[in-house]
């Protein structure tokens, strides 16, 4: 089947009890039992929920995996995942990782006995590198946010599996739609379903895809024993969001061309990070391993204040933090997505105080680049 036909179908089935086509929001913290021992595959809603079943089922379709977990946000996913390493393992990360990631690991499990080493996986040899006796896990992200790096998934997994190492790829640029990792080698994908999967800047949430059984396991016993799960209305949320994520990913990607090469005339942008661009150092790398370009596009402007008379500048375009959602979304990642990120850090990959970034929406494209033209202007 194809990709929209899965996205509708898979997990959807018309409701047994009343043929509801929509999966019906089973509010309820636990289920009566025929007797001990006795139920229908449901007991206590933070182990099971239909509507939470219905939603794993659907995006593991998506990512071409055999298990799937939704979480309460696209942090606990990740940390679920880093609960498959232990005090003593090192982990190797991309350098240009979403700063929530950065602090999550640098600040947090940092101090449980895990360590972590940031590299440039856009070089395969870095990573290759980076490689010590004791490293289980190689987490990256392609594109990079906010930076756009885009790292080769099946080089990376060829390295890693030799060296015995699960390879994570967060996958929340791109989404399903235009990037599937494990069709390149990648152990285990994550999302954050707040941004394209859901796609209408209305729920929190997180998602975990992979096909090994004992890392599936696992994955879900942490999600029980932790229990940090999606809610059954934001399962419900994300379920509608994934029914248009096809048409919704053509929008965004078709606009974020428009935007980047816009912006790359520009004469107050001094530089566009897209990788849709022919100057783009990994446009080439991009074309064959994703299905297009997306909606995220940055730009630098020069100086913390050109950026924010743009970002105070524009009318249509909304500045806030995330990205994802049907409507155009601007930000400033030095403070907002990247601020727990060292400042020496963020200078040596480019996050500059006047870098912008921008989730291009789906509105009319004449209405996006009329307000980034009169902001920069």
């Amino acid at each position: 089947m194809g990709f929209s036909t899965i996205a509708i179908h898979a997990g959807n089935e018309p409701d047994s009890a009343t043929g509801a086509v929509s999966v019906p929001i089973y509010q309820t913290s636990t289920y009566a039992q025929e007797g001990l021992g006795r139920h229908k595959g449901f007991e206590y809603a933070r182990t099971q929920n239909p509507t939470r079943s219905a939603l794993e089922k659907n995006i593991a379709a998506l990512e071409g995996a055999h298990y799937g977990f939704a979480f309460a946000s696209g942090m606990s996913a990740t940390d679920a995942v880093l609960k498959l390493v232990k005090a003593g393992d090192h982990v190797i990360v991309g350098d240009n990782t979403y700063g929530g990631t950065f602090r999550l690991f640098s600040k947090i499990l940092a101090n449980y006995g895990i360590e972590f080493d940031y590299v440039d996986t856009a070089d395969v040899t870095n990573v290759e590198k980076a490689f010590k006796t004791n490293t289980k896990m190689v987490f990256v992200e392609t594109p990079t946010n906010p930076i756009m790096t885009v790292t080769d998934l099946q080089a990376v997994s060829d390295v890693s599996h030799a060296h015995g190492a699960r390879v994570v790829c967060d996958n929340t640029f791109m989404s399903s739609y235009l990037q599937r990792p494990i069709e390149f080698g990648v152990d285990i994908v994550v999302h954050s379903t707040t941004k394209y999967l859901n796609g209408h800047s209305d729920s929190i949430g997180g998602f975990v895809a992979l096909n090994d059984d004992e890392d599936a396991e696992w994955i879900g016993f942490v999600q029980n024993g932790i229990g940090a799960i999606l809610s059954p209305f934001d399962s419900f949320l994300v379920l509608r969001g994934t029914k248009t994520l096809a048409v919704r990913m053509q929008a965004h990607d078709k606009n974020g061309r428009a935007v980047a090469s816009f912006l790359a005339e520009h004469p107050r942008v001094e530089k566009v990070y897209y990788p849709g661009l022919i100057s783009h150092p990994q446009h080439e790398l991009a074309k064959r391993q994703q299905k297009g370009f997306g909606g995220m596009v940055s730009f630098e402007t020069g100086s913390l204040e050109s950026a924010k008379k743009v970002l105070e500048g524009v009318k249509l375009c909304t500045l806030a933090e995330s990205l994802g959602g049907v409507e155009t979304l601007i930000s400033h990642p030095a403070t907002m997505t990247h601020a727990s990120v060292p400042v020496e850090k963020r200078g040596q990959l480019g996050i500059t105080d006047g870098l912008v970034r921008i989730s291009v929406g789906i509105e009319d494209i004449e209405d996006i680049l009329e307000d980034l033209d009169q902001a920069l202007s």
